[in-house]
């Protein structure tokens, strides 16, 4: 039986954070005077450690290994300084590796970002602290920019307020093809991590006191002009369209507010209107009960200030700025667009204005929609599928842009391999403008990619777990017996992902495609305990307006009986 006591103890000696060494201590005093919840408490926060993989770190704030605290991120930090060291070895490279480190407003973040620059410039390298809380993009556009080696984001995203996070990306001399600057995918993150794994003690990771640099505002202000131009070259015509557009903003008490408005400003984007409960970063999110744009009422505030200064658009950044959400008009209602939507509405403005067509690519994750492929052909483009997760999307080769379902959009790949919510704000208010000029909206736009390809209608089931080692039977009971029918329809085509799918690497997934053309993929989340189900019916359109009403009622009535039939196989 583990001594979940003496493993207790053990950690409260080697945490050089004074405040989780005293949690843990009241913790451990409840346990041995009997409680039982302390008991539970401190068997979970000793029952594994934080899994190091790629997606970093992440994990709810507190003492122990199985939370994100100093010594986790000093243990991460000093096998990451570790890996650098031996990759630039093995490169034939002496000498240090340059990290650029960047962190969220979250509880902690700025403290594991020092620590982080601390470990590094101990272990010989050198390390660029950026000066600030700042979105995510801009460390990944850093990591891109100042040719560094490695890339650290403190940052838990849209995660509750209570977790953290630890984001690597590699570049420089470490990665060189189309990977530079991405987030790390297989090998590196077992790499990595079987270094973090041989740190004995936190006690014996050297930490300077000084010696990192911290960065001033240049790449803050050389990232904020890169992405306010890609829109394209601004004409005195494009000026006065794009000062006609009024946009409500909220970064949704994240660090994304100052450079979105900066960047939409510096496009020529004058008229902006940010919700002001939300307009500063905090960490405790107090206006919405789950700090992601996609949950229901997140975006509430920001529909009625748009309601009340008639504004054309809402942008909405989750709280690193890395994802996009967009609302609009539709059938006189204000309505959030789904990521689907977003991805392919601007996947068809690059597409269409795009210089460079040869080899170029346009690449979406497996579980985004098809109708992404259908853009690209139509342009004689490439489509790729990929596995979820920009990791992935980022480092396809020609990549002219990318996006995934999850309010993810890479519009400038030439900048940051990452999706980015501010390029993607600054792109989406572009294309608004020229509709606006034109006595059009958004919701136009989704209409002629309906009468061009038909209505492709997406929609994600969820169940969430509080005990996440019942995933794996889930997944393998699906697996084992996968439906015969949905909606209706024979299914054509049962796929176990882990066995490799559309000739991408095996990850753990079901996918279901019926005869009717609709189409069903199954997956463990990878950031949050939940199982996701991705469904997707296609309705085509006959000639005509009305035909997008009609086609889009019977997308409707497919996926509501699609929808009911993939509930039924969750818990």
């Amino acid at each position: 039986m583990t001594d979940v006591a003496g493993l207790a103890a053990a950690w409260i000696a080697d945490d050089p954070d004074p405040a989780t060494r005293e949690e843990l201590a009241a913790v451990l005093a409840a346990h041995r005077d009997g409680s039982a919840d302390a008991t539970a408490d401190l068997e979970d926060r000793f029952r594994g450690t934080l899994e190091f993989g790629t997606a970093g770190l992440r994990g709810a704030i507190g003492a122990g290994p199985n939370r994100m605290n100093r010594a986790v991120v000093i243990r991460a930090a000093a096998g990451l300084a570790r890996y650098l060291t031996d990759a630039l070895a093995e490169h034939g490279i002496e000498g240090p590796a340059r990290v650029a480190i960047g962190y969220d407003a979250r509880h902690g973040s700025r403290q594991f970002a020092v620590d982080t620059a601390a470990v590094m410039t101990a272990a010989g390298h050198e390390a660029l602290l950026l000066p600030r809380t700042l979105p995510t993009p801009v460390l990944a556009y850093a990591t891109r920019s100042l040719d560094a080696d490695a890339g650290v984001m403190v940052t838990a995203s849209h995660n509750p307020p209570q977790d953290n996070g630890y984001k690597v990306y590699l570049g420089g001399r470490v990665v060189t093809d189309e990977g530079q600057g991405a987030q790390i995918v297989p090998p590196f993150d077992a790499e990595i991590a079987s270094r973090i794994a041989a740190v004995s003690s936190v006690a014996e990771v050297p930490r300077a006191e000084t010696g990192w640099t911290t960065l001033g505002d240049d790449v803050i202000d050389q990232y904020i002009g890169a992405v306010s131009a890609v829109g394209g070259d601004v004409d005195d015509a494009t000026a006065d369209a794009r000062a006609k557009v009024r946009i409500v903003l909220t970064p949704l008490h994240g660090v994304g507010g100052d450079t979105v408005e900066a960047a939409l400003k510096q496009a020529g984007f004058t008229d902006l209107h940010t919700v002001p409960e939300q307009a500063e970063p905090d960490p405790d999110f107090p206006t919405v009960a789950f700090p992601n744009p996609e949950e229901a009422g997140a975006i509430d505030l920001s529909l009625e200030l748009a309601r009340s200064v008639d504004a054309d658009v809402v942008i909405a950044n989750d709280p690193d700025a890395d994802r996009c959400a967009v609302a609009t008009i539709v059938d006189g209602e204000w309505r959030m667009l789904h990521g689907d939507v977003v991805g392919c509405v601007l996947g068809e403005r690059i597409a269409a204005t795009a210089d460079v067509r040869q080899g170029s690519v346009l690449a979406n994750s497996i579980v985004s929609s098809q109708l992404l492929a259908q853009i690209a052909h139509s342009y004689g483009l490439t489509h790729e599928s990929t596995l979820t997760g920009f990791k992935w999307i980022g480092r396809e080769p020609h990549l002219l842009f990318g996006y995934e379902e999850a309010l993810g959009y890479c519009v400038a790949p030439d900048l940051v391999r990452d999706k980015d919510g501010i390029s993607a704000a600054v792109l989406v208010a572009d294309l608004v403008a020229d509709l606006k000029a034109e006595g059009r909206t958004l919701a136009d736009a989704v209409d002629d990619l309906a009468r061009k390809h038909g209505v492709y209608l997406t929609r994600q089931v969820s169940a969430r777990f509080a005990d996440v080692a019942l995933i794996p039977d889930l997944m393998q009971r699906l697996l084992d017996s996968p439906p015969s029918t949905l909606a209706g329809s024979p299914v054509s085509a049962t796929d176990d992902m882990n066995e490799g799918f559309l000739g991408l690497p095996p990850t753990n997934g079901l996918h279901l495609a019926t005869e009717s053309g609709a189409r069903v993929i199954i997956r463990p989340s990878g950031t949050e305990p939940k199982v996701k189900a991705y469904l997707e019916v296609i309705a085509p359109v006959g000639e005509g307006v009305t035909d997008v009403a009609l086609a889009r009622a019977a997308a409707e009535e497919a996926m509501q009986a699609l929808e009911a039939d993939v509930k039924a196989l969750l818990p």
